[in-house]
């Protein structure tokens, strides 16, 4: 006769079949797919306002919408939706994932139709403006052609840390892994595991997940990571010696001259996240890329600067940004291995 199985493994047959059904059970309701950039006429989604924005602190994307919508003066319902790096996952939860299957920030809704992808969403809010908001693109058809290419190189695409010598948006991922690893720091162990279960792509949870156990003293330790930030930071420095040879032809004070465009809108969140890893020093300092250094005064002086991003801000990022300072200042070897030179 067959003996039955002790107490002990019987309990731990239950419980182990009970967390196979709910994973399962919860990997249906969180299955991501691609969604095509642009506005998304044929999806109606619940509404209170004309426009409603689900958007991140810290995501350079949601800063950028942000951005744009407090230049041309556009009200909206926020609706703010953590990432890991800001206390969990509820981007990949249904509260977003209803709205973008993708289970990326921001989306813009207008009139309940979102509007994926932040180059378009700011593209669409500048065209869907009051005709009383500032104009953010050119009558010049040259002039407008010229900003497009300027959005471009401050967009990520697909694989950003692959693709960082496109563009300056690229190459910001590598340039944060320093300040992941300090604001991980914060968040729990089983916070980030709900990332290994569910995220769409493993190597986000995995990678903090290696961040927090090595820490900033240590982060010089990570192979592929220092690679990483090495590699992106020389592309951001060739990024930016684009940008000063530009502001040197045109004379400023903004990007195409006189006019103030959704190019500048892109550029300042790109300054803003090199501020916020603590870099400004490091690109701009010591009287390199005078022109670009100029720029980025004039970017922060602008009231939109204060309303969409300093108003914005989250304490784990400003938390964050001074451990980074503090650690490289008690080691000037993690100092230079961080910024370079």
């Amino acid at each position: 006769m067959a003996s039955l199985p002790s107490p002990a493994l019987l309990v731990a047959l239950i419980v182990g079949g009970g967390f196979v059904i709910w994973w399962a059970w919860q990997n249906q309701r969180r299955r991501t797919h691609p969604v095509p950039p642009g506005l998304q006429e044929g999806i109606d989604l619940p509404f209170d306002e004309e426009f409603e924005l689900y958007h991140n602190a810290l995501s350079l994307c949601s800063m950028k919408t942000r951005l744009c919508m407090a230049e041309l003066g556009v009200r909206y319902k926020s609706h703010h939706i953590d990432l890991i790096e800001t206390g969990c996952y509820e981007n990949i939860r249904p509260r977003l994932l209803d709205v973008n299957p993708g289970g990326t920030v921001p989306v813009l809704v207008h009139q309940g139709h979102p509007v994926y992808e932040s180059h378009e969403q700011i593209r669409f809010a500048a065209q869907h403006a009051l005709p009383s908001s500032p104009g953010l693109i050119p009558d010049d058809a040259a002039a407008r052609a010229e900003m497009e290419s300027w959005i471009d190189r401050t967009s990520l695409t697909d694989d950003p840390i692959q693709h960082g010598d496109q563009s300056a948006g690229n190459a910001v991922p590598g340039l944060t892994l320093p300040l992941f690893c300090t604001m991980i720091e914060k968040i729990p162990f089983w916070k980030i595991f709900e990332g290994v279960l569910f995220h769409f792509d493993k190597k986000r949870p995995l990678l903090f997940v290696a961040l927090k156990t090595a820490g900033i003293e240590k982060i010089g330790r990570l192979g592929l990571p220092m690679k990483i930030l090495a590699r992106s930071r020389d592309q951001m420095g060739v990024h930016l010696d684009a940008l000063e040879a530009q502001l040197e032809k045109t004379g400023g004070p903004w990007l195409l001259g006189t006019q103030y465009t959704l190019a500048d809108v892109g550029w300042l969140v790109i300054f803003e996240r090199l501020r916020q890893v603590d870099s400004i020093e490091p690109f701009l300092g010591n009287g390199q890329r005078p022109a670009c250094a100029g720029y980025w005064t004039a970017l922060t002086s602008r009231p939109a600067y204060r309303e969409a991003i300093l108003e914005h801000s989250q304490p784990l990022i400003e938390q964050g940004l001074e451990r980074l300072r503090s650690a490289k200042d008690a080691d000037p070897v993690l100092r230079q291995l961080l910024e370079g030179g």
